[in-house]
């Protein structure tokens, strides 16, 4: 591995605890104006100095960062359907290589359907991905999406998705938690990070997902939802961070977030 590639992934997984905290606010490229992410920039601002790396589309990137961010960017480089579409499986490639490099990005991102009639194409997208990627430096964060179908969020079709993604080079990978996590995480061999879905009921039990990822193998979270639509989002993000860099437990996590809302952060 060149030393560039070594330098953005240290970008992403910090080293002095091999493990990251990335902020996911790419939701619009399929959702379109996401619930508390209708205005990218009042949602993202407060959150940027928190979040150990931002992952997003170039259109966000350019209308609502600022450039002077020295948040390292994890730039989403696939979509091409809607929510109200036929197929969420149905993904191309719409970001370059090329732009991924101009706009300074540590990692791109791209989703593979595993099990879905689009298949073929999304995993096809992900290998040629990780050959533009290899020859400027570039890693490659394969989520593991399952579109609409939640229920195929067990430790059997996530391991075999993880498995391929890095078979085919991906240098991270980001998945959903499931009992038995050990067995995806232990059989993949790059780093696993863990996405927090849809809006859980609590913030304990977001936090509680959060420990549980990490204590069964997981190097941190690709988290969005369970922060941005929490009324307290900075102090949700704080506590994530507390699990992920600290080792701390869910309570204590809880514990910092509750004092972080009295004093309204």
């Amino acid at each position: 591995m060149d030393w560039g590639m070594k330098n953005r992934l240290a970008r992403v997984i910090k080293p002095k605890t091999g493990r990251g905290v990335m902020l996911a606010v790419d939701h619009g490229y399929f959702l379109g104006p996401t619930y508390r992410l209708e205005e990218p920039r009042r949602t993202i601002g407060p959150l940027l100095a928190y979040a150990d790396s931002i992952m997003l589309t170039r259109g966000v990137l350019r209308t609502s960062v600022d450039a002077d961010t020295d948040t390292p960017i994890v730039l989403r480089v696939s979509g091409g359907t809607s929510i109200v579409g036929r197929a969420l499986s149905d993904e191309g490639i719409t970001t370059p290589m090329k732009e991924a490099i101009r706009l300074n990005a540590a990692a791109v991102a791209l989703s593979i359907f595993v099990g879905t009639e689009h298949e073929h194409q999304t995993l096809l997208n992900l290998s040629q991905t990780v050959s533009e990627g290899e020859e400027y430096g570039m890693p490659v964060l394969a989520v593991t999406a399952v579109g609409k179908e939640l229920e195929k969020r067990d430790a059997r079709y996530l391991s075999l998705a993880c498995r391929i993604a890095a078979e085919l080079g991906a240098h991270i990978v980001k998945t959903y938690y499931c009992e038995g996590f050990e067995k995806v995480a232990g059989s993949c061999p790059v780093p696993v990070v863990v996405a927090g879905g849809p809006k859980l009921d609590t913030e304990m039990d977001a936090l509680q997902l959060t420990y549980n990822a990490v204590q069964a193998g997981a190097v941190g979270v690709d988290m969005g939802r369970n922060i941005w639509q929490s009324d307290f989002p900075v102090a949700m993000l704080r506590a994530i961070r507390l699990i992920v860099h600290e080792n701390g437990n869910a309570r204590q996590a809880h514990e910092l977030f509750l004092s972080l809302k009295q004093q309204g952060k």
